[in-house]
C-alpha cells in the first residue's frame, strides 16, 4: 500500500512539473483561443478517425513490445525506473498501473507530444517537428540511463534510438491518425511501461 501511495504522490508531482511550462505558455498565448486540455490534445479521437487510430496502436504496440523484451534483456542488472517493483509479484500491480500511466507516460505525453510537437508543428510543419521531438525524447532517455543507471555508450545509443523511434511513431499516430489527440500515445506509452514493470514484478528478465 505504501508503494501505491508513493506512486500516486510522485505522479501528481511529475504531472505538475511537466505541465508547468505548457500551462504558462498556454496562459500567455492561447488562453482566449481554447481550453488548456484541448490545446495539449487531451481530447477524444473523432469517431471517423477512431478505427484507424486503434489499428495503428495495435500494429505498432506489438512490435514495440517484442523489441522491449530485447531492450530489457540488454539492460539486465541495470537499475531502472521499474526497480521498485522487482520481485514483488501481483501485489504490486495497482502501483504499477499508477506508475505506468500517470507517473511516466502522462507527464511525458503532455510535454513532448501535447506541447512540444504541437507548438513546433505550427511553426515548422509536422515532419521536421516530429523528428525534433523524437530526437529530444530519445536523447533525454539516453542521458538518463547513462547518468543514473551507469550504462555504457553503446547501450545509451540503443536506448536513445529505440525510445526516439517510439516517440516518432507515437507523434505520427497522434497527429496524422487521431486528429491531434494525445490519447493514442498515452495508451501506447502506458502499455509499454506496464509491460516493463511486469517483467520486473515477476523477475522474468
Amino acid at each position: 500500500m505504501s508503494l501505491f501511495i508513493s506512486k500516486i504522490i510522485s505522479s501528481i508531482i511529475e504531472i505538475m512539473l511537466f505541465a508547468l511550462i505548457p500551462f504558462i505558455w498556454w496562459l500567455v498565448t492561447a488562453k482566449k483561443k481554447m481550453p488548456f486540455l484541448q490545446w495539449i490534445g487531451l481530447k477524444k479521437v473523432e469517431k471517423e478517425n477512431r478505427a484507424g487510430a486503434i489499428k495503428f496502436i495495435v500494429c505498432t504496440t506489438i512490435p514495440f513490445f517484442l523489441l522491449s523484451i530485447f531492450f530489457l534483456s540488454m539492460l539486465k542488472g541495470t537499475e531502472t525506473a521499474t526497480a521498485d517493483f522487482a520481485g514483488q509479484g501481483i501485489i504490486a500491480f495497482p502501483a504499477v498501473l499508477v506508475y505506468a500511466f500517470f507517473n511516466t507516460a502522462f507527464p511525458e505525453e503532455i510535454f513532448f507530444r501535447g506541447f512540444l510537437l504541437k507548438r513546433l508543428k505550427n511553426k515548422i510543419g509536422f515532419g521536421i517537428a516530429n523528428v525534433i521531438q523524437s530526437i529530444l525524447f530519445g536523447g533525454l532517455h539516453g542521458v538518463m540511463f547513462f547518468s543514473l543507471a551507469g550504462i555504457g555508450i553503446i547501450k545509451t545509443i540503443v536506448v536513445s534510438v529505440f525510445t526516439g523511434a517510439t516517440a516518432w511513431t507515437m507523434g505520427y499516430i497522434n497527429e496524422e491518425k487521431a486528429n491531434g489527440s494525445i490519447l493514442p500515445s498515452w495508451i501506447m506509452h502506458g502499455i509499454s511501461n506496464t509491460a516493463s514493470a511486469i517483467f520486473s514484478m515477476f523477475s522474468i528478465i
